[in-house]
């Protein structure tokens, strides 16, 4: 059976905002008691992840960005493009992953990327205070996408 959404928030929780990720798919197992829902927690993305990827209806990706002013965050939709660079061992960008799981499966569900500008990639547990300012808006967001 097709799960409705599958998130998949992604980095290092113990470099400052790259934990971004985990904190909001943390926040969204915590309220979301839908088993349609599947939240995921990785530190990179890896081709194993194609498996529950293809059995989804859409997947939202939740990661750090080095792009813009720190605390800014964007929903980006996100099509499955081959990435010459990417390798299938060790870890592969949000596209490339798409990519692969069309090229396995056949089958590529709508896909987003929301990410939220960085402050630091210090080695700590915390998130900076920008980026943690921006943590309701963009839970409200991928809800809004899930319903």
């Amino acid at each position: 059976m097709k799960k409705q959404a599958l998130v998949i928030g992604y980095g290092n929780p113990l470099r400052g905002d790259d934990g971004l990720g985990w904190e909001v798919a943390g926040r969204l197992a915590a309220s979301i008691a839908d088993p349609a829902v599947e939240i995921m927690s990785v530190q990179q993305l890896t081709p194993e992840l194609s498996d529950p990827i293809h059995e989804a209806s859409m997947v939202i990706f939740v990661d750090a960005s080095t792009e813009g002013e720190p605390g800014t965050w964007r929903s980006t939709a996100v099509s499955p493009v081959a990435n010459p660079a990417a390798t299938l061992g060790h870890h592969m960008d949000v596209t490339a992953l798409m990519a692969y799981t069309k090229a396995v499966y056949q089958t590529s569900p709508p896909a987003w990327l929301v990410s939220v500008t960085a402050e630091t990639f210090a080695c700590h547990d915390h998130l900076s205070s920008k980026v943690d300012a921006a943590l309701p808006a963009v839970v409200r967001c991928i809800r809004e996408k899930i319903a």
